[in-house]
């Protein structure tokens, strides 16, 4: 989880200011808080995460001891392939994700028939990567998913309609899967090449290379 830190600083002759830190993941943001609070001069400590909500240190501290155990600071990218020749599409989904106290990686592709677009492909692929997600156990948390497709990420954060039945279809088992794990998706778009491992998996499941692969990183 992400969050920034909101906090109001007194100077040892009574000034006070108001800082706000940027995003950054939450142990570090705990981390920085209790080498600030060693000051003494912190009147007023509060962490705000991705969906504006407020936490207090004992909060957040409470919150992620709770999570060591489980998979958290989830990470999905997807990408998608579209061949018109063959009419099959090639998934691509890279997972990166902390528990225990490590980080893993889990790299994932697949090659499937009865997809008509590479948008849909994109559908798909992410689709692809929330399976994993419950196979891997991970829920009732923040995750973000990560894809090149404008198409695709604007319409799941409902920037842009979607007309095309298909596309609207995979819209809905998106939700649905995300529902059901309890997930909080926070979308976001990047280029091909900051999306270069998932577009790499995608095109490897076009050639018929299989890659599945789970480790620690």
């Amino acid at each position: 989880m992400q969050v920034r830190m909101e906090l109001t600083y007194r100077t040892k002759k009574g000034l006070e200011t108001i800082f706000s830190s940027d995003m950054m993941q939450a142990g570090q943001a705990i981390v920085i808080a209790e080498d600030m609070e060693k000051t003494g001069r912190i009147k007023q400590l509060t962490f705000i995460d991705s969906n504006e909500g407020s936490w207090t240190y004992k909060q957040l501290k409470k919150y992620m001891e709770e999570i060591k155990t489980e998979p958290h600071d989830i990470i999905v990218y997807f990408d998608g392939g579209f061949d018109l020749k063959t009419n099959k599409a090639g998934l691509g989904c890279v997972i990166y994700y902390e528990q225990n106290e490590k980080a893993y990686r889990i790299r994932k592709n697949a090659l499937v028939e009865g997809l008509v677009s590479n948008n849909e492909a994109e559908y798909a692929a992410l689709h692809l990567g929330l399976t994993e997600l419950e196979l891997l156990g991970a829920h009732h948390l923040p995750v973000t998913l990560v894809g090149d497709s404008k198409v695709v990420i604007h319409q799941l954060d409902g920037e842009w309609p979607c007309y095309e039945k298909e596309l609207a279809a995979w819209i809905d088992r998106i939700e649905r899967k995300l529902e059901q794990l309890g997930i909080t998706p926070t979308y976001k778009n990047v280029s091909r090449k900051m999306n270069r491992e998932a577009d790499q998996l995608a095109t490897q499941a076009l050639q018929e290379i299989e890659i599945t692969s789970h480790r620690e990183r």
